[in-house]
């Protein structure tokens, strides 16, 4: 059976909390001025919730929303639980299967999925299943990455980083780190599609945020992606340090797609 989390010595990774945190600070304030198309929706659900970052700001966008937070990771769930604590009920948080959720059909108002679908195979499946929490007419929204749409100013050997390293380590876990321009294609079941494009770069975020979240993958991806490139994990973390020098000095840009679209009636 294919291996559904080919990532979670990554994902439990001490750098993933600073990666998640980092990654709210930098996307979430462009990010909520698209869900305005979304409504008031009464019943959310966060699915893959991570320890919760986007969670509570959902909690904060939405004050009238019923909001349940699903994440497999236990220690995560823990963290996004005490996050979410000062929402007391509105906001719960469980363990689940993102390919095997235990939500009722036809529930939710909205589904945000975020960070998710570029780490996993058979992203199609966790489709389905956010295609059956929703209700008609509900909104699916997919945050993804495409770690291709990543440019930095710096040398020419930055471009085929992403390409030799993370695309490669991707491709051999078994999943697909250009998911973003598939945004569109997995949301053939919906309608009023629309895939947006966040410009996270050095001209509309703090450096020091985007700068985190490089250094937070280059903590917890030097090892993996070391093999792929064919250089020595010294040599990959000097890339890394490339990379983030170029967002803390020059300039750098994360294109980061938005996918969206509402079950038909």
């Amino acid at each position: 059976m294919t291996d559904r989390n080919p990532q979670a010595a990554q994902m439990a990774d001490e750098s993933m909390l600073r990666t998640l945190a980092a990654q709210a600070r930098c996307i979430w304030p462009q990010e909520r001025a698209l869900l305005q198309r979304y409504g008031a929706p009464r019943r959310i659900l966060d699915l893959g919730c991570g320890t919760g970052e986007v969670t509570l700001r959902l909690a904060e966008h939405y004050p009238d929303a019923q909001i349940l937070g699903v994440e497999l990771d236990p220690d995560h769930v823990a963290r996004a639980r005490a996050r979410c604590a000062p929402h007391g009920s509105r906001v719960e948080v469980r363990v689940g299967d993102a390919y095997a959720l235990e939500v009722e059909p036809a529930s939710f108002d909205l589904v945000v999925c975020r960070h998710v679908l570029q780490s996993v195979p058979e992203p199609e499946l966790i489709i389905s299943q956010c295609h059956r929490a929703l209700r008609t007419g509900g909104w699916l929204h997919l945050l993804l990455e495409d770690y291709t749409m990543i440019h930095v100013d710096g040398p020419s050997e930055l471009d085929r980083f992403w390409l030799d390293g993370a695309v490669r380590f991707a491709e051999a876990t078994g999943v697909d780190a250009r998911i973003g321009r598939r945004g569109l294609a997995l949301l053939a079941d919906f309608v009023d599609c629309r895939l947006d494009f966040l410009p996270v770069d050095t001209a509309r975020v703090d450096r020091a945020d985007l700068a985190a979240v490089f250094t937070a993958w280059r903590d917890g991806y030097t090892e993996p992606l070391a093999p792929h490139i064919g250089r020595s994990p010294d040599e990959v973390r000097a890339l890394w340090d490339a990379v983030i020098e170029a967002v803390r000095e020059r300039y750098a840009l994360w294109q980061v797609p938005v996918a969206s679209g509402a079950k038909p009636t």
